[in-house]
């Protein structure tokens, strides 16, 4: 007698769930030379939606214009190194027509010893 052999249709669903953010650009956009939108139209749509939350740096690459980031990052780390972490991360991915956004997680350790 043959082995009788029954078929299953499974599917797995993997969600991540998180807040909704205003503007949904995460924490930095990656600006190429020749995006479509260039820096200061960049600046002026969070602006509209995030007043007073990011900043433009400009910086001199062979593709990429400048970095729009939140400022409070800029409070965390130290401006020229975090600026040296997105291009290095950034150029592997675009190009001078593209615009990336970026999400970064930034936690910082802290230790202290304290005489007794």
């Amino acid at each position: 007698m043959k082995d009788i052999v029954e078929n299953k249709k499974r599917a797995e669903i993997t969600m991540s769930l998180s807040e909704f953010e205003i503007p949904p650009m995460q924490d930095a956009l990656i600006v190429g030379k020749n995006a479509p939108i260039g820096p200061e139209a960049a600046r002026r749509m969070v602006d509209i939606l995030s007043p007073n939350q990011y900043n433009i740096i400009r910086v001199e690459h062979s593709t990429i214009e400048a970095i729009v980031i939140r400022k409070n990052l800029m409070n965390m780390l130290e401006k020229e190194k975090l600026i040296e972490i997105i291009l290095d991360e950034g150029e592997k991915v675009a190009d001078d027509s593209t615009i990336i956004k970026a999400q970064l997680n930034v936690v910082l350790h802290v230790s202290k010893s304290v005489e007794l």
